[in-house]
């Protein structure tokens, strides 16, 4: 029988991965016949030379998936599935100055709607259990900011 805090890593886990699911659901506002963003791989026929380097990227094993929105989304222009990133928090009613760090050197696992200019972009992060609890455990109207690393 499994312990009591193996019991709660586990629920945790499903839990992020539930909403991570959630979050990436195709918003109400997008055209019909759009659905659902998946990892899944397209077919080789279809692949061109960009498509090939913007496939999302499996979850690494120990590691969760959390979709974050960024509060300047143009940043996601320049983001790619593999880069490094380091997430930044300003807590809501926070000042700029007041940044945390919150991961460093997450792996990109996906981008979603980099030319969107609604709220319907977001950032998909593998981050390990600990860090991704600290994300999204935040109050609401915290802001999200990431430094691309090289």
């Amino acid at each position: 029988m499994p312990r009591g805090g193996t019991l709660l890593r586990a629920g945790l886990v499903a839990v992020l991965l539930g909403l991570a699911a959630a979050v990436l659901q195709t918003p109400s506002g997008c055209p019909p016949g759009a659905g659902p963003v998946t990892p899944a791989p397209k077919p080789p026929a279809s692949r061109d030379a960009n498509a090939a380097q913007d496939s999302a990227l499996p979850l690494p094993s120990g590691l969760v998936g959390v979709p974050v929105r960024l509060a300047e989304p143009a940043a996601l222009a320049v983001l790619r599935p593999g880069a490094r990133v380091d997430l930044l928090v300003v807590p809501a009613g926070g000042a700029a100055a007041e940044a945390v760090l919150i991961a460093s050197r997450a792996l990109v696992l996906d981008v979603v709607g980099a030319e969107a200019v609604d709220a319907s972009s977001a950032l998909y992060l593998a981050l390990p259990p600990e860090q991704a609890q600290r994300a999204v455990g935040l109050p609401e109207g915290s802001r999200f900011a990431v430094v691309v690393r090289g």
